[in-house]
């Protein structure tokens, strides 16, 4: 069968299976990797590894896309949020979707070509973690935690990009960044429950039940703790101290949002969750403009 260029209808749908036209989830990957990649080259990143890091996020994020909804196919479509989505509509066939993946993972790993051959290893792990992480729901009560190892796993990949090793603050940012993803998919779940009730679907949202705001905000102040740990040991300073301060404040708001579990709060507060890995973004940058002490 001979090779056609998708027409513009074909190309809109691939897109919206890639969900471009919702970048939350590839800010929320973007953040972490961000941290990691500014604090590695003590406030200095080369525009190599910065092109690569980035372009890699959303290229990653976007095939993970395509692969959630394969897994969710037979799934989406007794979803209201979800049944329009191009598979569940059959709009796309499953063959087009795995196809459109795999586009989008082997152009993120031509990216981590350029880069070391630790970095090169450590993304075999990460593409694994991509492709078990949209089945985890159906095997474990807590997929949320998977997904913390799936969109943090750029960390250690820019440390090793960036300085050829992985050190032990890395891993703290990995668990911070663990925390996080717990923290936002759960308030997220928080959104589906009732259809993932329906479904048989698991997620951390029904596993904490009537618990689910108290965890949390546990969570919440677990991930503010590793941070500070983060701090202390690589005496960043006030800024970087002051982002994680207002990191709580707004993860205050969150609890707020979420304390009546209304399906459009928790959405909102999922959502917001994009400011606080900004906001410490922004006191990384700031911290490290200034010199590693």
């Amino acid at each position: 069968m001979p090779f056609r260029i998708p027409d513009s209808n074909r190309l809109r749908l691939y897109a919206s299976l890639a969900r471009t036209d919702r970048p939350i989830g590839s800010l929320l990957l973007l953040w972490p990797t961000l941290w990691a990649l500014w604090i590695a080259a003590g406030g200095t990143p080369g525009p190599h590894l910065l092109l690569v890091f980035v372009l890699g996020v959303f290229l990653t994020r976007s095939g993970g896309c395509v692969l959630n909804d394969y897994a969710d196919r037979e799934l989406d479509g007794s979803v209201k949020r979800t049944r329009d989505r191009p598979l569940a509509a059959g709009k796309v066939s499953p063959a087009e979707a795995l196809t459109l993946a795999a586009l989008f993972f082997c152009a993120a790993f031509l990216l981590v070509l350029t880069t070391n051959r630790l970095t090169i290893l450590l993304a075999f792990a990460g593409a694994a973690l991509a492709a078990i992480y949209p089945y985890m729901k159906r095997v474990t009560w807590v997929p949320q935690f998977f997904l913390g190892l799936a969109f943090g796993w750029g960390i250690p990949m820019a440390f090793a990009a960036q300085t050829g090793g992985v050190p032990g603050v890395a891993w703290l940012l990995f668990m911070a960044n663990i925390l996080w993803a717990m923290i936002y998919d759960t308030i997220y779940s928080m959104v589906d429950r009732d259809d993932d009730l329906r479904l048989g679907v698991r997620s951390t949202a029904i596993l904490f039940d009537d618990a689910d705001t108290t965890i949390i905000g546990i969570m919440q102040i677990m991930m503010l703790g590793v941070l500070t740990v983060v701090s202390v040991n690589l005496r960043l300073g006030f800024y970087f101290d002051l982002g994680v301060v207002l990191a709580g404040a707004q993860f205050v708001y969150h609890q707020i949002l979420i304390r009546e579990r209304d399906r459009e709060s928790c959405f909102r507060a999922f959502m917001r969750n994009n400011w606080v890995g900004l906001t410490i973004f922004v006191g990384v940058v700031l911290a490290t403009g200034t010199g590693l002490s």
